[in-house]
């Protein structure tokens, strides 16, 4: 079990310090917020869990954002609603009062995931979106030849599908996201085809697997990433990716269904 941090973080990861320029690096991706926007269809009201700064929420719905960071809620741009404090483990609010629910990069943070899932489904009639990687895929990235311990750190934090689709009832779906090659949300795999960015340590702050290693392994990362760009070497054997239209990694949208369950599955 995490403990709370001054700022109110709820998760493992400190944001009232790797947060801070979080909204600078991690934004909304419009092919990415489309599959979002798509799978929380036919709902009005939406809650947001662990909201963040917001980036998927959709502006055309009626959105509650519920976040724990005090650091992350005034990061908020004006154009969406404030966000509520307040974990997912015990939500504020009465039974199945929303049409639909989302959770984007945030259920890796929680500390009771079933739970968590628990009073989503009790306070959501209809569709329950979760965006999030799947920890058995993130070898997939090239990552994990520069920085081995930064990409183990993140497969135990993220909970595997089964865990996910258990939770959200047998209707749940995991379906793969592509992330586009000049995605705007700097998550680490967003940059598989732009490897230079990964250099800036605010794009690599605002992935808090970072944080978990020692800072050994992000300056060696730097020095082996930096050498390989100027010998060539990687571009040699990733050198296909700067024109990949996408890329299938770990990341997917997770769909299953509240208390208001379809007559036919997803």
């Amino acid at each position: 079990m995490s403990e709370r941090f001054d700022d109110g973080s709820a998760g493992d990861a400190d944001y009232g310090v790797i947060g801070r320029e979080y909204s600078r690096y991690r934004r909304f991706d419009p092919a990415i917020a489309g599959l979002i926007r798509d799978a929380l269809r036919p709902a009005r009201t939406i809650l947001n869990v662990g909201a963040g700064a917001g980036s998927y929420e959709p502006t055309d719905l009626e959105v509650t954002a519920l976040e724990p960071s005090a650091s992350m809620r005034a990061q908020r741009p004006a154009h969406l609603p404030r966000a509520i404090e307040g974990v997912a483990e015990a939500l504020p609010f009465a039974d199945g009062i929303f049409d639909a629910g989302m959770a984007t990069f945030t259920v890796h943070q929680w500390q009771n995931l079933a739970q968590g899932l628990a009073e989503m489904r009790r306070v959501v009639r209809g569709p329950i979106v979760i965006l999030s990687c799947d920890p058995g895929e993130l070898t997939k990235s090239w990552l994990n030849d520069y920085a081995p311990e930064m990409i183990a750190v993140e497969a135990k934090r993220y909970p595997p599908m089964s865990s996910l689709t258990a939770a959200l009832g047998k209707h749940a779906s995991v379906r793969p996201v592509p992330i586009p090659l000049h995605c705007s949300d700097g998550f680490g795999e967003a940059y598989y085809g732009r490897p230079e960015a990964l250099l800036d340590p605010g794009a690599r702050r605002a992935n808090s697997a970072w944080s978990f290693v020692d800072p050994s392994v992000a300056e060696r990362f730097v020095r082996h990433l930096t050498r390989d760009l100027v010998s060539g070497a990687w571009d040699a054997r990733y050198g296909h990716l700067r024109t990949q239209p996408s890329f299938d990694g770990s990341l997917k949208l997770i769909v299953g269904r509240g208390i208001d369950s379809p007559s036919t599955p997803e």
